[in-house]
């Protein structure tokens, strides 16, 4: 963060001072008002750089509860398809069981 504040307020002092020069004013003036630019623009500097950082938190924060969201449904949808296949399996062999008894569509409807 301080390199972005000093390169915030280097900034300022510069383009102030720049402009100040051109415009043909006195150099004491010119030096004061780059200095309160240098001051002003460090604060804004810090204030961006401290929404940047803001910014960055919550998008990491969103991206991680997504990712465990999707975590949390695959999950859920391999306890599903391992449950559907629990159930499933003793069903086909009980039919199995049954169908070996009564061999034959016959054999089942006479009794």
């Amino acid at each position: 963060m301080k390199y972005f504040v000093l390169g915030a307020g280097a900034l300022g002092f510069a383009v102030v001072a720049i402009a100040g020069y051109t415009a043909e004013r006195l150099p004491d003036l010119v030096l004061r008002d780059a200095a309160l630019a240098c001051l002003v623009t460090a604060f804004v500097g810090r204030w961006f750089w401290s929404v940047l950082e803001r910014a960055f938190a919550d998008t990491v924060a969103v991206r991680r509860a997504i990712a465990e969201a999707a975590e949390a449904a695959e999950e859920a949808e391999a306890a599903k398809k391992k449950q559907a296949a629990a159930t499933v399996a003793p069903a086909a062999s009980a039919h199995t069981t049954l169908g070996q008894r009564n061999s034959t569509p016959a054999a089942q409807t006479s009794r």
